[in-house]
């Protein structure tokens, strides 16, 4: 890493007074959770399917036992823990230098970080609840779950996770949208930038100054005024 570049970064942090940090998958990477996008021989050996169309509503309503599988064995990691990036952002609003953490994951780490201002724009697997009488369940209850998870009542529990062919939460866009148009610096960190309609929130962002950091190519380097192409954890824990 760039000694240079990191000094920029902490001379951005120390100026601004209400960053947003707008994350991905890369974020979890570093925690032992894996990019579901990311394939290999055994994957496709043991999935008839890809991961989008096994992760989208049609599917989970006509194959759920299929949905289950996947869904159990690909996205629930409930043994990863928080990360480098994920406490420096904690420490970072504990410090009131930032405003609001916006994610497209769905594991629940950066709370569990400690971190309190995160607009999940894909949903928690730490929220599920059965659709004939609305009873919540956690996701250690979908894990141990034999086969499909029902409900005392019958009903079918499914994950608050927002599958392909589902729209986004208003009020969590909402909430993402009025942090970033108000933020003095946006991180963008740990994202490939390809998923919409997340990643084009980003497009609110007016404020100062605009990183990127992410190991591979984005549609936005060409507009940051920083960018870093290494490990998010390391990058931020040097700040």
């Amino acid at each position: 890493m760039e000694e240079e570049k990191l000094r920029r970064l902490r001379d951005y942090v120390q100026e601004s007074s209400s960053i947003v940090f707008f994350g991905g998958a890369g974020v979890s990477t570093e925690s032992g959770i894996p990019d579901f996008r990311s394939t290999d021989g055994l994957y496709h050996q043991e999935w008839k399917y890809p991961p989008e169309t096994i992760l989208s509503h049609s599917f989970f309503l006509q194959n759920t036992e299929e949905f289950y599988r996947f869904y159990k064995k690909k996205m629930l990691c409930l043994e990863a823990k928080p990360n480098a990036a994920h406490k420096k952002l904690a420490q970072l609003e504990d410090q009131g230098k930032l405003s609001a953490v916006v994610t497209q994951n769905i594991d629940g780490l950066h709370q569990m970080a400690g971190s309190r201002k995160v607009y999940e724009l894909h949903g928690s697997v730490h929220r599920n609840y059965c659709q004939k009488c609305g009873k919540f369940y956690d996701a250690r209850h979908m894990l141990e779950a034999k086969g499909v998870p029902r409900c005392e009542c019958g009903g079918l529990i499914k994950p608050d996770v927002v599958l392909y062919e589902e729209g986004l939460d208003q009020k969590t866009i909402q909430g993402a949208v009025e942090a970033i148009a108000h933020g003095d610096l946006l991180i963008i960190g740990g994202t490939s930038l390809a998923v919409y309609p997340a990643a084009g929130l980003i497009d609110y962002f007016t404020g100062k100054y605009l990183v990127v950091i992410n190991r591979a190519a984005t549609p936005r380097d060409k507009h940051a005024d920083l960018l870093i192409q290494d490990n998010i954890g390391e990058v931020l824990s040097g700040i």
